[in-house]
């Protein structure tokens, strides 16, 4: 993200926005439905059934959440980005502390609506914080590590460990409140696919009459060469220049839009990515 004193602020603005809605939500939708979110959230309601049911004890939210996060906390500002790790701060933070002062409001008694726009606004709170280059927390931390480290998409692994937690939430206190989870925390996976394309990929096949210009604006936009391919057009029967190149999905219309700035006749397949071997260069988080 552009470096200044108010894109700082719009940082944080986010980050505060992104921990006061998800802290909303759990007193809202997830309390209301007896729902688990996904990641360390899910698992700290979760401890706090087990306590109570095991104790008959009330165990505060926000102390569990914050010891889950220390040590992914420690992980984030020693690998991923000093500054990503004290902006996820700022949401860890006040979503620590809001949940246990917000009181419970009950909007709905539907628990399928309550699992999809409940879902809806925890993918939606989770994408405000990646946006902001930073994040909610918890499995976030260790998904955004392995993704930069191994370059894969790794919110499907996320989607794994929140089943094994629900699954144990099914075992212990029954299986419908579970299942219901798994459409929240699908619903949530599948808004964060939509509104975040950092770790995704695509790849550009690109038809032009001026290769060189279009391949200095794939670098200027993203970092990134291109490969300069020579091809012939059957249609008009004329040589033609075949540009391929992988840019990350966040990076995809801009590029469109650059090249279409140098060669407006240019013709561009765009084609998303499954997997990638090979060095592939990523503004890393600060």
């Amino acid at each position: 993200m552009e470096k200044s004193p108010s894109n700082e602020v719009r940082r944080v603005a986010f980050c505060a926005i992104a921990g006061v809605l998800l802290s909303i939500n759990i007193q809202t939708f997830v309390h209301t439905g007896g729902l688990l979110p996904g990641g360390f959230s899910g698992l700290s309601l979760l401890l706090q059934q087990i306590v109570k049911m095991l104790t008959g004890v009330s165990i505060p939210y926000g102390p569990i959440y914050f010891i889950l996060n220390f040590f992914p906390i420690i992980l984030s500002y020693r690998k991923i980005g000093k500054k990503f790790t004290i902006f996820s701060c700022v949401t860890i933070l006040i979503n620590s502390t809001l949940t246990d002062f917000i009181p419970v409001h009950v909007i709905t008694y539907d628990v399928l609506l309550i699992s999809i726009f409940g879902g809806i606004i925890n993918g939606f709170a989770v994408s405000m914080c990646l946006r902001a280059g930073a994040t909610s927390g918890g499995t976030d931390f260790i998904a955004i590590y392995a993704s930069e480290k191994f370059g894969i998409d790794t919110f499907n692994y996320v989607m794994l460990f929140n089943t094994i937690i629900l699954c144990c939430d099914g075992i212990l206190f029954g299986w419908d409140k579970a299942l219901y989870s798994i459409i929240f925390q699908f619903t949530s996976t599948q808004i964060i696919r939509l509104a975040y394309k950092r770790y995704t990929k695509n790849t550009l096949f690109i038809v032009t009459d001026f290769p060189k210009e279009v391949t200095e604006e794939i670098y200027h936009a993203t970092g990134h060469g291109a490969t300069n391919i020579h091809a012939f057009g059957s249609y008009e029967d004329t040589p033609r220049s075949f540009v391929y190149s992988i840019v990350s999905g966040e990076d995809t219309k801009k590029v469109v839009q650059r090249i279409k700035s140098v060669d407006n006749n240019a013709f561009i397949n765009v084609v998303r990515t499954e997997s990638l071997t090979g060095n592939f260069w990523m503004r890393p988080n600060d």
